[in-house]
């Protein structure tokens, strides 16, 4: 049997994510390649690519900065409010931005 593509579900996201971004113009393909690349050649790279998915992210993000889209700053803050939002969320209750105990201050 077949390996599956993608080994969590973040990684099929962030591909949906990049090519829905790509089809709507906000980058070319190209430009998509060489970002990609670049952090697949970084020196921190598995030689096994069980990181593929990793530096995928990490272009996505730097790709959406350079673009002004989404700039290093703002994806921080979301992801730690995000990271609140999960430790003040009960168990086994749906983990929303909401419950960021700082939203809003």
């Amino acid at each position: 049997m077949d390996a599956p593509v993608f080994a969590a579900p973040w990684q099929a996201e962030a591909f949906a994510l990049t090519v829905a971004l790509h089809e709507k113009g906000l980058f070319s393909w190209s430009e998509w390649a060489q970002a990609l690349a670049a952090e697949v050649k970084a020196p921190d790279a598995a030689q096994d690519g069980s990181d593929y998915y990793d530096h995928w992210l990490r272009a996505l993000e730097k790709l959406l900065a350079a673009k002004g889209v989404a700039p290093r700053r703002d994806v921080d803050h979301l992801a730690a409010a995000w990271q609140r939002a999960a430790h003040a969320t009960p168990h086994g209750k749906p983990i929303l931005l909401e419950n960021d105990p700082q939203r809003g201050a």
